[in-house]
């Protein structure tokens, strides 16, 4: 099996913006506030963890699901790969994958409907800003 075109850049900067989003809507601007409710998370509980390593291993995690994307979206021909396409196979990838997983593990957990649309719906959009990155960026 041959590899696709992998731009180290476009990845990275697609985890980049990812992670930002994600930094972004989990804050008060967006819906950290109801994220923080719906899990039971209280400020205090911030200074018991590593910030560093959360974040650090969070976008290490990005950086794989990102990889992964770019090898979905440039497994075609390049002429058929752009920004749109990039976006349509992120969205698909976030909806499909992302978002059912998380849905499928919160009904065993028992969480509320709205931490499931805060969660899955935070990687549909971040996974299609990252697939548009990777599709525009030639």
């Amino acid at each position: 099996m041959a590899y696709p075109f992998i731009n180290v850049w476009a990845v990275l900067a697609g985890t980049l913006a990812l992670w930002v989003l994600g930094a972004l809507w989990y804050s008060p601007v967006l819906f950290g506030k109801i994220w923080q409710k719906e899990i039971g998370f209280k400020e205090e509980g911030v200074t018991k963890v590593n910030m560093a390593t959360v974040f650090g291993l969070s976008f290490l995690a990005m950086l794989f699901m990102v990889w992964a994307l770019n090898f979905v979206i440039n497994s075609h021909k390049p002429e058929s790969v752009s920004l749109l396409s990039g976006l349509h196979y992120g969205a698909f990838m976030g909806f499909f994958f992302a978002m059912m997983t998380i849905g499928v593990n919160y009904l065993y957990q028992r969480r509320s409907v709205t931490l499931w649309l805060i969660d899955g719906f935070y990687m549909v959009i971040g996974l299609g800003i990252a697939g548009m990155i990777l599709g525009g960026w030639r």
